[in-house]
């Protein structure tokens, strides 16, 4: 046991946490996303909506709980990861039944997003700009075709509805990746410190060699 060891250890800071920051901007993402293209009485709009809200707030709440119950900082961190599952099922079924392509993780498009790190939904928005802008002044335009095949040599031509999606399932690709990683670190230091009970019978047992 370190000899500064407290009763409620540091905890919070989730802001800084890179998981919270890439939930969050997929939840910014995805409000307008469904705001633009998911039919406003449909309930799947309320489901994105409230898996990408439940991905932020279960990450704040999570280390916000870690001070006094290790326990429950593994169950909400678990929560966060089960809804950006779920957000992300959403997405790829957006473009399965629309028959919209799921661009491969080495298309052209998403390396160049991936390079921009977008902080903030309006990046993500001039992005989408960006890539269409590519495609307007393509030889392709100018030869009057309207596109080319997905993973062609040069620019497609794809929707924004398309670019959205499939950069929102970027982000949330790295968001389950680095959860994944959140929960073995918790686990393994749940496994090695134990919980508040066990941090208070450490403290316990030291006052007690020390009076």
């Amino acid at each position: 046991m370190r000899s500064d060891e407290s009763l409620i250890p540091k905890h919070g800071g989730y802001r800084k946490l890179k998981s919270f920051q890439v939930a969050q901007l997929v939840y910014d993402v995805t409000v307008r996303f469904c705001e633009r293209y998911v039919e406003r009485r449909s309930r799947t709009r309320d489901q994105m909506v409230q898996a990408a809200r439940s991905g932020v707030q279960n990450i704040a709440e999570g280390s916000q709980a870690s001070g006094t119950s290790k326990k429950t900082e593994l169950k909400l961190t678990n929560v966060a990861r089960a809804s950006l599952e779920e957000l992300r099922l959403d997405y790829e079924d957006f473009l399965r039944q629309r028959g919209l392509p799921l661009l491969p993780p080495d298309h052209p498009s998403l390396v160049r997003f991936k390079a921009r790190r977008c902080a903030t939904v309006e990046e993500v928005r001039l992005w989408v700009e960006d890539e269409q802008g590519r495609t307007r002044t393509s030889k392709d335009k100018e030869a009057g075709t309207s596109s080319v095949p997905v993973g062609g040599s040069r620019c497609p031509s794809v929707s924004s509805s398309t670019l959205v999606a499939n950069a929102a399932l970027s982000l949330l690709n790295l968001g389950c990746y680095l959860l994944d990683r959140q929960l073995a670190a918790q686990a393994q230091a749940f496994e090695n410190e134990g919980g508040f009970t066990e941090r208070l019978y450490r403290i316990r047992n030291k006052r007690r060699r020390s009076g």
